[in-house]
C-alpha cells in the first residue's frame, strides 16, 4: 500500500485539492511581460505550480511552538525548549537558517555553521522563551532579508555571526535580571561584535529552471584577524515516518561516489498521495565543491537526552549527530554512507577583511559539471528581479524608498512556511497506545478539530510569530498583492475553507488559542486585494471575490450572535489583537455577569458591515441578486451607527460629549455601569467605519440608491453621520459612524502633539495618560511609549504608547475618505492654519515612510541610537521591520521581523509616492 505520511490525511489531501485547482492568473494587459511575471502567470496543469514547488517554506523556529507542545499544562516553551530542539524529531515542521523546501516540506535544505568556539552548531536562531525575555519571546540573532521573488527565482537575505563564542547564557541571565522592565538587553549588548569580529554570511538562491536550485553562501570575515569557520550545508528528511506503529518507510540520503564533486543523493519514492494527484520530492542530488566531509545520521529523537535516561530511542542514530560528533567529538555517525540527514563540512580559515564563497547545486537530475557557469544563473536571475521590482516601484519614489519597498517585499516573501496542523490529531496523539494527558484536550483548540492545514502560508515573522494569525494575514495579503495577488487571494480564502473557518463561522485567531478574536478585517483585505489585482492586472477576478463573501456572511453571522448578546449592536469582542490596551484583560470572562460594551468591536462592525455592502454592490453588477444583501449592509451599518450613540435610550452611551471622545463601558447587572476613559485607539477605530460611495457607481443599482436616500431623508435620527452631497457633476454619498462634530473632536485629538501625533505616526494611546493615568480598582493604564511594564496577556505586544502600521494605515485612509467627503475647505486649525483630513493623511503617510529613511543627520529613526546600526557601513542599509515603534522618538521595538503588517511600508510608499494627491 503507497505510504501515506502520518499527520496527512485524506482531508488534509481535500483542502489542498480544492485550493489549488484555481483558473489561471491574469496577466497584465498594457506592457511586455517581464521574465518574473512570465513565470508567475504560466499555465499549469498541475495543482502545485512547477515554479512555486520550492522555496522558503522552512520555519526559523518550530521549537517552543503550539504544534510541537505534547506537554499537560500547555507550556509550549518549557515542553520543547531550544537547548532540546537539536535532539527532538519535530512532528509539524522543520526549521533552519535561510533554508528552504520542497512545497509539502518532505525534503529540506539549509546551512549550518560554526565557528569553533560555540558550544552548539549554530542550525537555527536562538532567542528567548516569554519567561526569559524582556517583552516575551525574542529572537536574539541579526539577520536580515535582502530580495526575493515571487516564484523565488532568486532569494537573498544575510546571516551576521559572531566569531566568538556565542553568549547563551549571559542573554538568559541579563534579560531575567532586568524583570520585564527597561530596554531589551540585546546581542550587541554583550560585546561579542567589538571590533568586528563576525562573519557577514550572504545566503543566495537561484532557480535555474523551476527544479533546479543554485546556491550560494559567501562568508565575510569583517574582523581584524584570520577566522576559522565550518559551513554545513545540510539536507535532510522532515521525519513522517516514525509517528506510527510500525513506522512508515524512512527515505535514505547517500553518498555518491564522483572523482569531480562532492554528491549526496536524496530518494524519497513512496509519494504523498492526494485525493487527485500525488506528490514526492523524488530523486534529488546536492552537489558540493570537491573536499568536503560527508556526515550521516537519521532524522530521529534522541530520546535519552530529551526525555532522560530511562527512555530508549527508536534508533541508534539521532537528529544531533553532527553536533556531538563535532563539538564534542563523539562517534555518534551513521558509517554506511547513508540516513535520512546528510551534510557536506567544509571548514575554512578566512583572512582579516577577505571572504569565501561556496557553491552548491540542487538538482532532480545527475549532471556532469553542474558547478560550472553557476554564477551566470545568478547574474541572470539578479537581472529579472531588478527588471521585475521595476514595473512595481511607483515612478516618484526615490533611491531609498525604492530600497525600503523592496526590503520589505523581500520579507514578505521570506515570511512564506508550510504550515502543517492537524489538531484531531494533536489532540489526541499519534500513537493512541500512548495518548497525551487528558489535561491537555482542554487547554486550548479543542474546539477547532476540523483544523487540518498543509499550506503554504504568509506568517507574520517566521522566529517570533510562526504561525499564522487572522489579522495580520490580512493585512499581510494587500501587500503581496502588489506582487504576487495569486498568493494573496489564496491566503485569503484558506481562512474563509471549511477545514480553517469554524463551522460556527469563526475565523481562527492564531495558533495560541484559535478561538480568540481578531479584528474582522477579512472583508476589507479582500476588497483591497481585488481591486489591487484589477489595478495591476486591468482584470477584477470576480469568482474570488463571490467565493469569499458567501463565506464571509457566514463570519459576519457568527460575530453578531456571539458577540452583540443583547441584539443592540453593541459588540463586546474581547481583546481583539489589542493585548494590553484596556485597563483589563479583555480576553478574559467578567465576573457576575458584568459586561465590557467595546467601542472598539462596534468600530470593527461598521467598518464590516460596510466592506461587504460593498463587495455585494459589486457583485451587483453581474447578478442583481446581491443588491439586496448589499441594502441590508448598508442598513446594519445605519444601526450600528446609531447604537453607538444611542445605546437604546440607556442612561450612557459610549461617545462622552464632554470629552470628544469613545470610550468602552463596563456595564453591571444592577444597572450601574463604569465608563473607562482611556484615550486610546479603542476610541479611535469607528473613524475606520467610513465610506464615500459616487453617484456614478450606483447607475446600475436604483434600489440600493432609493433606500440610502429613503434613511437619508426620512430617518436622519439613525442615519446620523450618513448626508448626500450634491456637487455639480454627481453626487456624494457619505456613510459614517460619527457625525460632523464628533469628527472634529476626534481629529482635534487625533492631531495634538500632547496626545496621539507623534514625529512618526499615530500613537497607540494619548500622551496625556503619561501625567493623567486611568485608574480602576488597582489596575492602572499610564503611557508606555516603549516596552510595557504592563504585561496583560504575556507582555508580548505593547498598545499602551507605540505605534504600529496596520491602525494608523487604517486611520490614514479613513482620513483621506473623510478629506473627500468633507471637501478640501474642511479640517481643524492649528497656528492659524486650517489643516484637512487629506493634509493629515498624507502627512502621516511620510512620517511613517519616513521611520525607515535617513534623516537629515544620516540616521534612520528605527535604529534609534544604535551606533552599530546608524553608521557602519555593513548595517546601516539592513533594514528591520519591527512589530511596532516608539512613541516618541519612532525606534523599533517588539518582534525585529515582522514585515507581515509593518511591510505596510511598501504600501504607503506606492499609494503616496504614485501621485499623493490620489488613493486607489
Amino acid at each position: 500500500m503507497p505510504r501515506r505520511p502520518a499527520g496527512v490525511d485524506r482531508r488534509a489531501a481535500k483542502s489542498e485539492s480544492a485550493t489549488l485547482e484555481r483558473e489561471p492568473a491574469a496577466r497584465p494587459q498594457s506592457r511586455t511581460l517581464t521574465k518574473e511575471e512570465e513565470r508567475l502567470y504560466e499555465r499549469s496543469d498541475s495543482p502545485v505550480p512547477a515554479w512555486r514547488r520550492w522555496g522558503p517554506y522552512l520555519s526559523e523556529r518550530s521549537w517552543g511552538t503550539v504544534r510541537e507542545d505534547y506537554s499537560p499544562d500547555g507550556d509550549a516553551w518549557n515542553y520543547l525548549p531550544h537547548d532540546a530542539a537539536r535532539s527532538k524529531a519535530y512532528r509539524w515542521g522543520e526549521d533552519g537558517i535561510g533554508g528552504i523546501s520542497d512545497r509539502y516540506q518532505l525534503l529540506c535544505f539549509a546551512p549550518t555553521f560554526w565557528n569553533g568556539r560555540d558550544p552548539i552548531l549554530k542550525e537555527r536562531l536562538f532567542g528567548l522563551t516569554s519567561g526569559e525575555g524582556n517583552h516575551g519571546e525574542d529572537v536574539k540573532e541579526y539577520y536580515f532579508y535582502l530580495d526575493n521573488t515571487p516564484t523565488h527565482s532568486y532569494m537573498k537575505m544575510l546571516y551576521k555571526y559572531p566569531q566568538r563564542e556565542f553568549p547563551y547564557s549571559l542573554l538568559v541571565e541579563e534579560n531575567r535580571r532586568r524583570g520585564g522592565r527597561g530596554r531589551e538587553f540585546e546581542l550587541l549588548d554583550t560585546g561579542i561584535f567589538d571590533d568586528d569580529r563576525y562573519f557577514d554570511i550572504f545566503i543566495e538562491y537561484a532557480k535555474a529552471d523551476a527544479e533546479d536550485i543554485c546556491i550560494r553562501i559567501e562568508a565575510c570575515n569583517r574582523g581584524p584577524d584570520a577566522a576559522e569557520l565550518h559551513i554545513i550545508p545540510t539536507l535532510w528528511f522532515r521525519n513522517t515516518w516514525g509517528w506510527t506503529d510500525p513506522p512508515g518507510t524512512e527515505p535514505e540520503i547517500r553518498r555518491l561516489p564522483s572523482d569531480e564533486n562532492s554528491v549526496l543523493w536524496a530518494s524519497d519514492s513512496e509519494p504523498l498521495h492526494n485525493l487527485v494527484f500525488e506528490y514526492s520530492s523524488g530523486n534529488r542530488f546536492l552537489y558540493g565543491p570537491p573536499g568536503a566531509q560527508l556526515l550521516f545520521t537519521n532524522n530521529e529523537t534522541n530520546a535519552e537526552r530529551v526525555y532522560g535516561s530511562d527512555s530508549r530511542s527508536r534508533r541508534r542514530h539521532h537528529k544531533d549527530a553532527f553536533h556531538r560528533y563535532l563539538v564534542q567529538h563523539e562517534d555518534c555517525l551513521r558509517h554506511d554512507d547513508t540516513g535520512s540527514k546528510a551534510c557536506f563540512v567544509y571548514r575554512r580559515v578566512i583572512p582579516a577583511g577577505e571572504s569565501e564563497v561556496l557553491y552548491l547545486r540542487l538538482t532532480p537530475d545527475q549532471r556532469k559539471s553542474p558547478l560550472k557557469d553557476i554564477d551566470k544563473i545568478f547574474q541572470l536571475r539578479r537581472k529579472e528581479a531588478d527588471e521585475f521590482y521595476a514595473t512595481v516601484h511607483p515612478p516618484y519614489a526615490d533611491a531609498e524608498e525604492k530600497m525600503i519597498q523592496r526590503q520589505a517585499f523581500a520579507g514578505m516573501l521570506w515570511s512564506k512556511q508550510i504550515y502543517l496542523f492537524d489538531v484531531s490529531l494533536w489532540l489526541e496523539g499519534d500513537d493512541r497506545r500512548f495518548p497525551p494527558a487528558q489535561s491537555r484536550k482542554t487547554i486550548r483548540n479543542h474546539h477547532w478539530r476540523h483544523l487540518n492545514s498543509m499550506r503554504i502560508l504568509s506568517v507574520p515573522d517566521k522566529w517570533e510569530y510562526p504561525w499564522f494569525a487572522a489579522w495580520d494575514l490580512a493585512f499581510q495579503c494587500t501587500t503581496l498583492a502588489m506582487i504576487d495577488a495569486e498568493f494573496a487571494k489564496e491566503n485569503l480564502w484558506v481562512m474563509l475553507f471549511e477545514q480553517f473557518q469554524h463551522p460556527n463561522g469563526q475565523i481562527p485567531a492564531y495558533e495560541w488559542e484559535f478561538s480568540d478574536l481578531n479584528p474582522p478585517v477579512h472583508a476589507w483585505a479582500v476588497w483591497r486585494v481585488y481591486n489591487r489585482d484589477y489595478e495591476r492586472n486591468g482584470v477584477g477576478d470576480k469568482k474570488f471575490l463571490e467565493k469569499c463573501f458567501h463565506k464571509l456572511l457566514i463570519n459576519f453571522a457568527w460575530w453578531v450572535n456571539k458577540v452583540d448578546r443583547e441584539g443592540n449592536n453593541v459588540f463586546e469582542g474581547g481583546f481583539l489583537g489589542l493585548d494590553n490596551i484596556a485597563v483589563i484583560d479583555r480576553s478574559e470572562k467578567l465576573p457576575d455577569g458584568a459586561v465590557l460594551e467595546q467601542s472598539d468591536a462596534t468600530g470593527w462592525m461598521g467598518f464590516f458591515c460596510l466592506y461587504l455592502m460593498r463587495i455585494a454592490l459589486e457583485l451587483a453588477e453581474q447578478d442583481d441578486v446581491y443588491e439586496s444583501l448589499a441594502i441590508k449592509f448598508f442598513e446594519h451599518f445605519i444601526y450600528i451607527g446609531s447604537a453607538m450613540k444611542h445605546m437604546g435610550g440607556r442612561r450612557y452611551t459610549l461617545w462622552d460629549q464632554q470629552e470628544n471622545f469613545f470610550y468602552d463601558v463596563l456595564r453591571l447587572p444592577n444597572g450601574q455601569f463604569h465608563k473607562f476613559r482611556v484615550r486610546s485607539l479603542v476610541g479611535l477605530i469607528p473613524l475606520y467605519a467610513n465610506e464615500v460611495i459616487y453617484s456614478h457607481e450606483l447607475n446600475r443599482h436604483k434600489e440600493f440608491l432609493s433606500s440610502v436616500k429613503w434613511f437619508m431623508n426620512e430617518r436622519p435620527d439613525l442615519a446620523v453621520g450618513c448626508y448626500t452631497d450634491p456637487r455639480p457633476d454627481h453626487d456624494v454619498h457619505v456613510l459614517s459612524i460619527i457625525d460632523e462634530r464628533q469628527l472634529r473632536g476626534l481629529l482635534e485629538r487625533l492631531w495634538d502633539e500632547g496626545e496621539f501625533l507623534s514625529q512618526y505616526g499615530f500613537r497607540s494611546l494619548s500622551k496625556v495618560h503619561e501625567r493623567l493615568p486611568f485608574r480602576f480598582g488597582t489596575q492602572e493604564v499610564r503611557y508606555e511609549p516603549a516596552e510595557a511594564d504592563a504585561k496583560i496577556k504575556g507582555g508580548n505586544s505593547n498598545w499602551r504608547g507605540p505605534l504600529w502600521f496596520p491602525t494608523s494605515y487604517l486611520l490614514i485612509r479613513s482620513l483621506k475618505k473623510y478629506g473627500d467627503a468633507m471637501g478640501p475647505e474642511w479640517g481643524i486649525h492649528r497656528g492659524g492654519k486650517l489643516i484637512t483630513p487629506n493634509m493629515m493623511a498624507e502627512n502621516v503617510a511620510n512620517r511613517m515612510i519616513n521611520l525607515f529613511k535617513r534623516d537629515a543627520e544620516g540616521k534612520r529613526p528605527i535604529y534609534g541610537n544604535n551606533k552599530k546600526f546608524q553608521e557602519d557601513p555593513h548595517w546601516r542599509d539592513y533594514l528591520l521591520f519591527y512589530e511596532y515603534f516608539h512613541g516618541d522618538t519612532g525606534e523599533g521595538l517588539g518582534a525585529s521581523h515582522q514585515t507581515g503588517w509593518t511591510g505596510l511600508v511598501a504600501n504607503l510608499i506606492h499609494e503616496w509616492r504614485r501621485n499623493p494627491d490620489h488613493w486607489t
